[in-house]
């Protein structure tokens, strides 16, 4: 028997087949092998008159599994499923190659069909009932098993992907819970000594001077844009892993935006008595940059050297002209510095979360950062500083003269 229609093997439709030989041809719904398709087809048309035996067309758009099952790389091809063992005949020259094969599968087929014999025979004997097996409908199930595990790998996939976003949660929840502390502290101390100094009626602050005023108000404001600056990091990297990041670069003095961000972290090495050596040539050439984004950058590298370097240590600033299309600029500290075997992973999404001796609190920002530059088309990377600790360098374009 030989069914010419094309028809789905599925585990819905199960096909029963008692047919010694048994066939599936996969074919696919190229033009090109339309012709070729119809010449196997039509030779198997003459096979049929001189020998019974069940071929089913499988449309591998259709049933991709199927072709997985069998590992099929190419189509149009044929396989012979029944009797075993299995074989694949695919290339150009199938007809041929069935040619060669018939009279070996007729052979089988009779060997075959003798066992069966002699099985029912001895099954007979013993007053058994024998319930022959359909391999095609074997294969229906095969596929669906494939297709079922394949469902059950993407399960784990997006099981793990969720389980990692849950923790990725947990660990920006402690992050700001810990780095938040400080500067949270020192808006409050700077309010309540404002607010307890502060006489409603004359308006003015008592036993404080107009210095110390100052003062207060200024470390309140810049603790706080600290806060708000570690917030928006936080949001900015918790988006993913974008290849897209939204930058407007323009004419970029890079050395003059350097001491306005010192000048706002004034407060903070100062207070830890940390001397900042500056090396930057007056001859730097202008970049092509985002000025909002590049400050960002140069903020979180500052804010980890002042963090990390002890008091009374030191922090450098240098920058380099590199070549005529490229400045490098670079700040290094005397903290505890970055285990060489991480320096490839400290600018990962979730590495930076994690705490290990050495380089606890390091990464807020370090992501964040590697979306800047990379949206610069630079680079960013840590060694080791000269005088130990950490060593951050990136680069940027230069301004097109």
């Amino acid at each position: 028997m030989l069914k010419h229609d094309y028809m789905q093997v599925s585990h819905d439709q199960p096909l029963s087949s008692e047919a010694p030989l048994q066939l599936l041809l996969f074919v696919d719904g190229r033009p090109k092998s339309r012709q070729q398709v119809q010449r196997i087809r039509a030779y198997l048309r003459e096979l049929e008159a001189e020998y019974s035996f069940e071929l089913q067309i499988i449309d591998v758009g259709q049933q991709p599994y199927l072709a997985e099952h069998f590992k099929l790389v190419a189509t149009p091809a044929l396989v012979k499923i029944h009797p075993a063992p299995q074989q694949i005949i695919a290339g150009s020259n199938i007809i041929g190659q069935v040619k060669n094969w018939w009279p070996r599968w007729q052979a089988a087929v009779d060997t075959f069909l003798k066992l069966q014999e002699d099985l029912q025979d001895s099954i007979d004997e013993n007053r058994g009932v024998a319930s022959p097996n359909s391999t095609i409908h074997s294969v229906a199930v095969s596929a669906e098993l494939i297709k079922l595990s394949d469902e059950i790998f993407h399960l784990k996939q997006e099981k793990e992907k969720l389980y990692e976003q849950l923790q990725f949660k947990d660990r920006v929840i402690a992050m700001l819970a810990h780095d938040l502390r400080n500067p949270l502290t020192a808006v409050a101390i700077a309010i309540e000594t404002l607010q307890s100094n502060y006489n409603p009626d004359s308006g003015a602050f008592q036993r404080l001077k107009p210095a110390m005023t100052v003062h207060l108000l200024k470390q309140a404001r810049s603790q706080t844009k600290l806060i708000d600056r570690m917030i928006a990091d936080l949001l900015q990297v918790g988006r993913g892993k974008d290849t897209e990041f939204p930058i407007t670069p323009q004419k970029l003095e890079l050395s003059q935006l350097c001491l306005d961000v010192l000048d706002e972290l004034c407060d903070r090495y100062t207070t830890k008595f940390q001397k900042i050596e500056k090396d930057i040539p007056q001859d730097l050439p202008y970049v092509y940059a985002d000025p909002e984004r590049i400050r960002q950058v140069i903020v979180n590298l500052l804010d980890n050297a002042i963090k990390y370097t002890p008091v009374g240590g030191k922090i450098s600033i240098s920058a380099l002209h590199r070549t005529t299309q490229k400045v490098q600029f670079s700040i290094g500290d005397t903290g505890p510095g970055i285990p060489e075997e991480n320096r490839d992973r400290i600018f990962e999404n979730h590495f930076r979360l994690q705490r290990d001796e050495g380089t606890e609190g390091y990464g807020i920002g370090l992501c964040l950062c590697q979306r800047i530059i990379r949206a610069h088309y630079g680079q960013i990377w840590v060694d080791t500083s000269p005088n130990g600790g950490a060593w951050f360098h990136f680069t940027l374009p230069v301004y097109p003269s």
